[in-house]
């Protein structure tokens, strides 16, 4: 979407204007950031609080191990119905244990509290604490929690050293320093290739078949949460139809994301039509814009997402091919496929993981 505007009249006061206005922008989408770099940590607390209440209506667990299974169950069934996603029958039990595990008073949790800098409660995601629940033995989980923390660990780095067994090989070693050393050197970095998805499935938005862009951006603002869980873990949202400047045009970004593992602004352009290489290039064209103006200390350069009804793969491959910024095509689907597709869509998801666990060795 374009508009003309007359640009501004200029005058001494301008170049100051123009840094004041940056400034604000810079602040907003910092603290836009800093938020959404809390969600995690927010929702893990309310994970606890959440197992502990259902520990303490089981009789501070001594309710009998019968009635505690089908109370979870019941309790999936309900909190699913009520909220959406996030509440299947796996998720209550790691929450219930979570709250067993991480209660108040684990002395050799707090050990480490002195040289770790702790945020409020639990400084780890949901998915960190999933991985740490995994492991019996407190000491064991404490080390893992400590590297996380002093390594600034993804989940997968963390699941990828506790199946490299490090702690067992740190204690087995007569040089753990440097068995650690090595550890904390490995590379940890995300590549959008990774997290990006194709096709993405939007049966929540309760769309029919003939739909607009518009109101494709409305059911996708009005189920965000579900959107966002749809995309993957670390999306996160920042603003709609933001507008930009260049030159003495106005310019509307659909969505904006940010990536929390890829350290990257996502730039979102929707399209109820097939693929074109014109999209391709307008694409292009936002990100170099935020490339410019909205990088922010350690950010990545950002990527760009088109998500389009239909796409003809051979069109992406030459619209996409050769240019700097990281662009990908994307259907989305409203509807599960028939089995048959599935099947052979399953089939192509396991040859690109194969793919991609070759290429990291």
């Amino acid at each position: 979407m374009v508009e003309s505007i007359k640009p501004a009249k200029q005058g001494a006061a301008a170049p100051k204007y123009v840094a004041l206005i940056d400034g604000i922008g810079a602040l907003l989408e910092d603290t836009r950031r800093n938020a959404a770099r809390r969600v995690n940590s927010i929702l893990t607390s309310t994970y606890w609080e959440i197992g502990r209440r259902i520990v303490e209506f089981e009789q501070s667990g001594r309710a009998r191990a019968e009635y505690g299974e089908k109370l979870l169950e019941r309790m999936s069934r309900d909190l699913t119905s009520r909220h959406g996603r996030g509440f299947d029958i796996s998720n209550i039990k790691h929450i219930r244990k979570f709250y067993i595990v991480y209660q108040k008073g684990d002395a050799t949790r707090r050990q480490f509290d002195r040289g770790v800098r702790y945020t409020p409660e639990f400084p780890l995601s949901w998915t960190h604490y999933r991985l740490l629940l995994k492991v019996d033995d407190e000491n064991k989980r404490v080390f893992y929690e400590h590297e996380c923390l002093r390594g600034n660990w993804s989940s997968r780095h963390l699941d990828r050293q506790m199946n490299s067994l490090l702690y067992e090989r740190t204690r087995l070693s007569r040089r753990k320093k440097r068995v650690l050393e090595r550890a904390r050197s490995e590379s940890d970095e995300l590549s959008p290739e990774d997290e990006i998805k194709d096709p993405y499935l939007l049966d929540f938005l309760d769309l029919g078949d003939n739909h607009s862009e518009s109101e494709l951006e409305e059911a996708l603002i009005r189920r965000i949460e579900d959107f966002l869980l749809e995309l993957g873990v670390g999306f996160a949202f920042v603003a709609r139809q933001k507008t930009i400047f260049v030159g003495d045009q106005r310019f509307k970004v659909d969505l904006l994301l940010y990536h929390i593992g890829l350290h990257c602004l996502v730039v979102l352009d929707l399209k109820v039509g097939p693929f074109s290489h014109a999209d391709a290039g307008q694409m292009n064209f936002y990100l170099n814009y935020f490339r410019d103006h909205q990088l922010n200390g350690d950010d990545n350069p950002p990527v760009g997402i088109i998500l389009c009804a239909d796409k003809d793969d051979a069109v992406v491959r030459y619209a996409l091919g050769g240019l700097h910024n990281k662009i990908f095509a994307s259907g989305y689907r409203l509807r599960l496929p028939e089995e048959s597709l599935l099947r052979s869509e399953l089939k192509k998801e396991k040859e690109r993981f194969l793919e991609r666990k070759a290429r990291r060795g």
